[in-house]
């Protein structure tokens, strides 16, 4: 057979030996790995068995099932979230240490004199997994019908009636103090050790009034022992549709919502980030975790990375000002 030859331009041979050349300079393209390929851990600032933990181990279970992987949670319980905020940051950015931050961390920002983490600058935000009220409840043989006639009789006698929380300085607390302040009522906040003292000190007319989450009241108004009177979100609450929030019970521009959400360390990529993301917003809206969540007082709710670092911002700046006002001193 006769062969054919082609005749090749000396621009085609430049060229040719040039590919040829670049594809022995470059290094082969690596494929990025899979994220995740092993186990994430999920740091949280609070012991197990409570709200917070059950919660997050319900998301947990359902990322790793949507990503294939583990998301283990560890409990780091500490003041100010200290104890877990420098696991997480240790941790690494690789995306297999993520941390659970609350509401509980813009108080901590304004709560303590040196904080030695910052929620803003240490930590990139993931997602919010919900919201969860701090409602107002009163003993079931209580003459306060609503929050409107407890508000009255405060101001039609100050200095008379008294208020329970929990702890200085935890949500409960400010918001009980923000009630104060935004209705103008001369009471006696009276904080306790545990939700149940508080509980105990309401159903001994200790406390008129509570101002605690619903989740930790839930059974005590399902006995019939107490009364809620008003939620403190911005809308009425799904768990309880019938109650008036607190703006509608006489107190406008009072909104207090605390929150549960994911972070990672500053500088994680934003490919892993957009990931969790998108894992989260899924998982909340499986039907049976929702459901799970709001039985446990928590109305699931996932949202873009900026919606919960404005939450933040705006949170740090609102409870600075309650605790300056309620001359609360710093830790």
């Amino acid at each position: 057979m006769k062969q054919l030859n082609f005749p090749v331009t000396r621009r085609a041979a430049t060229v040719s030996l040039a590919l040829a050349a670049a594809s022995l300079a470059s290094p082969p393209v690596r494929a990025q790995p899979k994220y995740p390929d092993r186990p994430v851990r999920v740091i949280l600032p609070f012991g197990a068995g409570g709200v917070a933990d059950v919660t997050s181990r319900l998301v947990a279970e359902a990322l790793g099932e949507k990503l294939g992987q583990n998301f283990v949670i560890e409990n780091m319980p500490g003041a100010g979230g200290i104890a877990a905020a420098r696991a997480a940051i240790a941790g690494g950015k690789d995306g297999y240490t993520l941390t659970l931050q609350t509401s509980g961390s813009a108080i901590s920002a304004q709560l303590f004199e040196h904080l030695p983490f910052d929620p803003l600058k240490d930590f990139v935000p993931i997602s919010t997994i919900g919201y969860f009220t701090c409602d107002f409840a009163v003993e079931t043989s209580s003459p306060f019908k609503t929050l409107g006639n407890f508000i009255k009789a405060a101001r039609d006698k100050p200095a008379t009636l008294n208020v329970g929380t929990v702890n200085v300085g935890s949500t409960q607390n400010l918001g009980a103090e923000l009630l104060r302040a935004t209705a103008g009522i001369n009471v006696t906040i009276i904080p306790y050790r545990t939700t149940p003292d508080t509980v105990v000190a309401l159903l001994r007319n200790d406390i008129q009034l509570a101002v605690e989450y619903y989740a930790t009241m839930k059974a005590g108004i399902e006995d019939g022992k107490l009364r809620l009177l008003a939620t403190s979100g911005e809308k009425r609450s799904a768990f309880a549709p019938d109650a008036p929030t607190a703006a509608e019970a006489g107190v406008p521009g009072y909104e207090v919502r605390s929150w549960n959400a994911l972070f990672a360390k500053a500088g994680t990529s934003p490919d892993i980030v957009a990931k969790l993301n998108q894992a989260v917003r899924d998982a909340v809206e499986l039907p049976d975790l929702r459901q799970r969540m709001l039985d446990l007082g928590l109305e699931t709710q996932a949202g873009p990375p900026e919606e919960i670092e404005a939450r933040l911002k705006s949170d740090i700046a609102k409870w600075g000002k309650v605790i300056e006002g309620a001359h609360i001193p710093k830790l």
